[in-house]
């Protein structure tokens, strides 16, 4: 039986340990969750997040999940309709006991009652398997806030389901990363090795809009910088040394 919508009230839980590093697309995330806070009991309940893959959807997903105590998930090629349920049983705290459609109701009537948000991370695993009406079964049971995590091609794809397409309130996208990024990412991994700003904008240029490539190519630099005994790293220091760029293996020499 489907549930009169109870949109969710953000709350807010500050994230132990220091391990996230506040990016850009943690405030594209946090838009997502405030903006299904903010709807009204009749308005559309699911929230879109997408972008490239390395754009750092799934930190920013994570971030929110500690700050706003949202139940997440994350999709792999195995899913099926049960194993959906199955996992998202073990993510709510109940046993996953009981016919799929058993499962549906005690899922649904757990969201509905928690009033916590619901991040679906890889989504486009539901979106390629044609189970979408699966999950928007699950939403007009639960009328939960639901917010699904996955790359590009994804708000083109569930266009093709007319019924879900309206449920969702908005499509948000990830950003590209960028100088600021980068600086925040510097300081926070290796605080005291200092990389320049003109070092930072290169990696920033090779990467190709991701965030994680930045991250990576940063511990390339400081494994190098450790190893030649630097006390920080800039461009003209780093020279022609090889760094990951989108399209291009990295030869180790």
């Amino acid at each position: 039986m489907t549930q009169s919508a109870t949109p969710y009230q953000a709350q807010q839980a500050t994230p132990s340990g220091g391990q996230i590093a506040p990016l850009a697309n943690i405030g594209v995330m946090e838009q997502a969750i405030y903006r299904l806070s903010g709807r009204g009991p009749n308005d559309p309940g699911m929230m879109v997040v997408s972008g490239p893959s390395g754009y750092g959807k799934s930190v920013a997903a994570a971030w929110a999940r500690a700050r706003h105590r949202a139940y997440y998930l994350q999709l792999d090629d195995f899913i099926t309709k049960k194993s959906l349920l199955v996992n998202l049983c073990k993510v709510l705290g109940l046993e996953p006991k009981g016919a799929t459609w058993e499962l549906i109701d005690i899922v649904a009537a757990q969201l509905h009652q928690a009033r916590r948000p619901l991040i679906i991370d890889e989504f486009d695993f539901i979106v390629d398997k044609a189970m979408v009406m699966s999950v928007f079964s699950l939403y007009e049971k639960s009328r939960a806030s639901i917010i699904l995590v996955g790359e590009e091609a994804m708000p083109a794809k569930l266009a093709k389901w007319e019924k879900f397409d309206g449920r969702v309130l908005d499509t948000l996208y990830a950003e590209a990363v960028g100088l600021d990024d980068a600086r925040v990412l510097a300081r926070h991994k290796f605080p005291d090795f200092p990389i320049a700003d003109d070092l930072l904008a290169h990696l920033v240029k090779i990467a190709n809009g991701s965030v994680r490539r930045v991250n990576n190519n940063l511990g390339i630099i400081h494994g190098t910088g450790m190893g030649e005994g630097w006390d920080g790293c800039d461009l003209n220091r780093w020279g022609d040394r090889q760094l990951q760029q989108a399209g291009v293996k990295r030869r180790v020499r």
